[in-house]
């Protein structure tokens, strides 16, 4: 089993580091099939992920968002092009300069949706 750790220090906020979780989310929902299920706290979030073959976390707060995920073994042997895309992704979505949009009620408010 490969082990994916991802850090990134931000000075976003809490509001918009929400915001980029959930775009990550359900670009991942999207083009990956990934279900994921959010839990919303004081101080931060913690995302959970999964499809066939891969489960994680991304956990975030006011300063920073912190990834582990764990491949499957069919999964392991694309370990780096996989690590490349979620750093490329995530990386993209913090450094947007687009308009902030409101998230009401931060990850709550979109989790039906995933179902």
């Amino acid at each position: 089993m490969a082990d994916i750790h991802i850090e990134r220090a931000h000075a976003l906020g809490l509001k918009e580091a929400r915001r980029i979780a959930l775009q990550w989310a359900e670009k991942a929902q999207t083009d990956f099939g990934m279900s994921w299920t959010c839990e919303q706290g004081a101080t931060g979030d913690l995302l959970s992920f999964s499809r066939s073959g891969v489960s994680g976390t991304l956990a975030l707060t006011k300063s920073s968002f912190e990834m582990d995920a764990r491949l499957g073994f069919l999964a392991s042997m694309f370990k780096d092009r996989i690590e490349s895309e979620i750093v490329k992704n995530l990386d993209a979505l913090m450094s947007e300069n687009s308009a902030v949009s409101e998230v009401a009620g931060g990850c709550v408010g979109l989790e039906a949706k995933n179902g």
